[in-house]
């Protein structure tokens, strides 16, 4: 066994204001009643275990020591249970050069005293992994999320309550350099939107002048929230594996992405691949500078301009798409006239939300001035 926690009580009576307490050890250690091992900070493991201590009438000391084991000393508490209103911590001292301290306790009569120490735990972290299983139409996935506890801490833990902040709850027994993943959420029919995105800060605008074929990323877009059979609570970042049912009782594995942690009622997307089915065509028709200002020199240092932006785009596919145009203007701007409408994400990021018929063309133009260029 890698770890030694150490918990013993001496009890004993203070006859005289200068009697004094010698350390030692029991040999019958009051063993763990209940442990906890919360996950809920993704930086710091909270442990909580109770134990019962025997205390005898008058002050005993309880001696606890972690010899090996990676605890933040400053975190360590400890809270009476049994009888909080009787039995009171009198001091806690620390001996030099040792991982460990002692707590002086008062019990106005002998008890079987419960007992909660708690303390944060260095070295068991853990990891967050999806598996997430799309129907054949994709309109929904099956979700499963899975826990990988890591336990590097030089602690066993035999029967704990191992907690998330949502999930199932699990008991079990993780020793030192053990690994144990866990399903700890499953959610059945959560509903997907499969979108596509053109994004013009990072793809190119003319593809027919790029060798090969250029791609247009496809995501299911997941919303955290009840309607989807979510939204208790945010979900963890991690990794994620992303599956199709092929309709043959198999399925086909789409990709994998990394999920950021998503709060209650935010989206969260999964990127499955490159579609070459969709082209988008997109040209700057008008650029010109307008309203040119000039210092005693005659040196342009201020001017506007006039430009139109069009954008063509044709699906290929047999099905309707759903495709997100993301446009960028930079600084000042005015928009000036726009054959379709636009969500503004920020001060310069245009959101065009296209529904693509089958086998069909369509064709965006913008015309925008921008404001006081240098």
């Amino acid at each position: 066994m890698k770890r030694i926690l150490v918990l013993a009580a001496i009890s004993g009576i203070i006859l005289f204001s200068n009697t004094s307490h010698s350390r030692t050890k029991l040999v019958a250690l009051p063993e763990r009643a209940d442990t906890v091992i919360r996950l809920d900070n993704p930086h710091f493991t909270l442990v909580e275990e109770e134990r019962v201590l025997t205390l005898q009438k008058g002050t005993n000391q309880v001696d606890f020591s972690w010899a090996g084991v990676s605890i933040d000393s400053d975190s360590i508490c400890i809270k009476i249970l049994t009888h909080p209103k009787e039995v009171n911590i009198i001091s806690v001292s620390y001996p030099p050069g040792e991982n460990a301290l002692v707590w002086q306790i008062y019990s106005p009569q002998a008890y079987e005293e419960k007992i909660r120490i708690s303390y944060l735990l260095r070295s068991i972290d853990r990891l967050i992994t999806y598996k997430a299983v799309a129907d054949k139409n994709e309109t929904n996935v099956n979700l499963q999320s899975f826990l990988v506890l890591r336990n590097f801490s030089g602690e066993d833990f035999s029967r704990a309550k191992i907690l998330l902040d949502y999930g199932e709850i699990f008991e079990k027994s993780v020793a030192h350099e053990e690994t144990k993943q866990m399903l700890f959420l499953t959610r059945q029919n959560v509903p997907i939107e499969k979108q596509l995105t053109f994004d013009a800060r990072v793809l190119p605008w003319e593809p027919e002048k790029v060798q090969g074929n250029v791609g247009i990323p496809v995501t299911y877009t997941i919303v955290n929230d009840k309607k989807s059979g979510l939204g208790d609570c945010g979900l963890w970042g991690g990794k994620a594996r992303i599956f199709q049912d092929d309709g043959h009782g198999s399925t086909i594995f789409l990709g994998e992405d990394n999920v950021a942690f998503t709060p209650v009622r935010e989206k969260f997307s999964l990127y499955i691949g490159d579609s070459r089915d969709i082209v988008v065509t997109q040209r700057k028709i008008k650029d010109v500078m307008v309203n040119i200002r000039k210092n005693a020199d005659n040196a342009v240092i201020l001017y506007d301009t006039d430009e139109i932006m069009k954008i063509e785009i044709e699906n290929f596919k047999d099905s309707p798409v759903n495709l997100t145009l993301i446009e960028n203007i930079p600084g000042q701007w005015d928009m000036e006239e726009t054959s379709h409408q636009y969500e503004k994400e920020d001060a310069n990021t245009l959101k065009f939300k296209m529904d693509l018929p089958a086998k069909g063309k369509q064709t965006i133009t913008y015309h925008y001035h921008r404001r006081n260029v240098r």
